[in-house]
């Protein structure tokens, strides 16, 4: 009898797991379009800030002031949620809708951490150099 109530164990450890596994999968259908390319947040007064999502959970990103940026990210339901480990910042993640149909060009509107509307877009590659940093005096 302790053999069975073993295998059943582990028959039903294996069988979660191979549920989280499939549901990262279909996570990961829903926001494969950024990976590779650049997700760009564009700010009312027009500066930019740029995330880039890896596959592996992490993502790193430059922010408005052109400060580097990095952390992990989650699905939970439609949305993308950043967790920010560097610089470090408050012990709380920002969560955003991620399109239905996400793919290069695909544009939404959403609100930053602080409620600030910002328009989001998908833009085909690693793009760097949206914000140039301002040019010093000699």
């Amino acid at each position: 009898m302790p053999k069975v109530r073993m295998l059943i164990r582990t028959t039903l450890a294996l069988a979660v797991s191979f549920s989280a596994l499939n549901a990262q999968a279909a996570d990961f259908s829903r926001i494969a379009a950024a990976f590779g390319n650049t997700v760009l947040s564009i700010y009312p007064d027009g500066r930019s800030q740029k995330i880039w999502l890896h596959p592996d959970g992490g993502w790193n990103g430059v922010g408005r002031n052109g400060a580097p940026l990095d952390g992990h990210w989650t699905m939970k339901g439609d949305k993308v949620c950043l967790r920010q480990s560097h610089p470090p910042t408050l012990p709380f993640s920002y969560c955003t809708v991620f399109p239905a149909d996400p793919h290069i060009g695909v544009t939404w509107a959403s609100h930053d951490f602080a409620g600030r509307p910002i328009e989001l877009t998908v833009v085909k590659g690693m793009v760097q150099a949206l914000n140039p940093p301002p040019v010093q005096a000699r």
